[in-house]
């Protein structure tokens, strides 16, 4: 198909779709002349995916560009796919010095016995997090922040049972378009979930 059929199946506008291939998030179509090319339906799939990264996900372009790049080269390792996945999201690994400076987060994942690795940016998202909740005058005592780790971990159970074996690649958009796209689903959940705790303890 043209650009222009691109556009019109996708819903997004032409300059849009020269914007994407100039930025580097929509791979390049088969050249036809040295001024026009075709392409075909991974493009299509791949807008689908860039136009839910930057919309539904509020992800920026740097963000979603290292997304697209990570959909490109997936590791071979299936369990490498949450790395990347969560590499992509957040900016890349930490480093083990900053893994290792994420103290509070660290204790939890200790004390549960959990297999994370000191480099996973979600180290410092979680500290930052405790720091902010702390800052605006909540503590989250150790005991209740053990109850949302382990109610989190049947969640990612759920997550990781449902992540195609099939190819590194099918893995990793669904890690990747999960984590993004579901986040406020479960947030949705919490809030419709804290008011029914709520009606029953009127």
């Amino acid at each position: 198909m043209r650009i222009s059929e691109l556009s019109a199946r996708s819903g997004v506008s032409v300059a849009t779709l020269k914007y994407y291939l100039r930025e580097g998030l929509l791979h390049a179509g088969l050249a036809t002349s040295a001024t026009t090319a075709t392409y075909d339906e991974s493009h299509l799939e791949r807008v689908r995916l860039i136009r839910a990264l930057l919309d539904s996900g509020g992800l920026s372009v740097a963000a979603a560009r290292r997304v697209t790049d990570a959909l490109d080269t997936p590791p071979p390792a299936r369990h490498d796919l949450l790395g990347v996945a969560h590499g992509a999201l957040s900016g890349g690994p930490l480093s083990p010095e900053e893994g290792s400076a994420a103290t509070a987060a660290a204790a939890l994942v200790d004390a549960l016995g959990w297999h994370v690795d000191i480099c996973a940016p979600a180290r410092v998202e979680l500290e930052r997090a405790l720091a902010a909740a702390a800052a605006g005058g909540l503590e989250v005592p150790a005991r209740d922040l053990t109850a949302y780790a382990r109610a989190m971990h049947k969640v990612a159970e759920v997550d990781v049972r449902g992540v195609p074996r099939d190819s590194a690649a099918a893995a990793l958009r669904h890690v990747v378009v999960g984590t993004v796209l579901l986040d406020p689903v479960l947030l949705a959940l919490r809030r419709l979930a804290q008011e029914d705790v709520s009606s029953h303890q009127a």
